[in-house]
């Protein structure tokens, strides 16, 4: 099956037999282009396969979103099961034809895309990814929407801004507490920033991913 089916994809290519995939999903008015650099920033030795996925809502003049704004820390249902129900396809079609399975996949995003990330590691049925990254996002409450977040849990990573005033400081300080409620020990940060990916938590979050990858190489091992 072909994943482009389903969405619109950039590939960064791994120096050799990838030990895993990393797939970065952009923030709302964003496409494809947008994290692309960031997949070297996290995995300058090219470990991993990249993907950005291009959200399937289109935002002129040019840009693509996830999900229709309904309420902040609430997304459209309707527009949000779409999406979901794509990006869920896409991934599997990207399992299928990389073989590279979803417990060797890092999911993470910024803004809409961190909602996407968490929704899709951690939607009902959803097998577990390696790891997930959200940034300045929030964990989304969907009507008929549980998410599982039964231990044992991934590695979690989420950092967020004070000053962010698209999606306020105080949703990142709520996935913290409901992570750590169920048993998981997130990597979190906050930087003196605005609604943006903050340089300095990505310098931590390489060697946060190389523990990652560590972690994944012991299992299969």
């Amino acid at each position: 099956m072909d994943a482009r089916v389903s969405l619109e994809y950039r590939v960064r290519e791994p120096a050799g037999e990838p030990q895993g995939a990393l797939v970065l999903f952009h923030g709302r008015g964003a496409n494809e282009d947008d994290l692309f650099p960031l997949l070297a920033a996290l995995d300058p030795e090219r470990r991993l396969l990249g993907l950005t996925p291009r959200g399937p809502l289109a935002l002129p003049p040019g840009g693509a979103h996830w999900y229709a704004l309904y309420r902040l820390g609430r997304p459209d249902p309707a527009t949000f099961r779409l999406t979901y129900a794509r990006a869920a396809q896409w991934l599997q079609a990207v399992t299928a034809e990389t073989e590279i399975p979803p417990e060797r996949t890092v999911l993470g995003g910024f803004s809409q895309g961190a909602v996407m990330a968490y929704a899709l590691a951690f939607g009902p049925g959803r097998p577990r990814p390696a790891a997930v990254i959200a940034l300045s996002g929030f964990v989304p409450t969907v009507p008929a929407f549980e998410l599982d977040l039964d231990p044992p849990l991934p590695p979690v990573a989420i950092g967020h801004g004070i000053y962010d005033d698209v999606i306020g400081v105080e949703w990142g300080r709520r996935a913290r507490a409901l992570f750590e409620q169920h048993g998981a020990d997130p990597l979190y940060a906050e930087s003196r920033l605005a609604h943006t990916v903050d340089p300095r938590f990505v310098m931590r979050l390489e060697p946060w991913l190389e523990d990652v990858l560590a972690a994944m190489a012991a299992r299969s091992g």
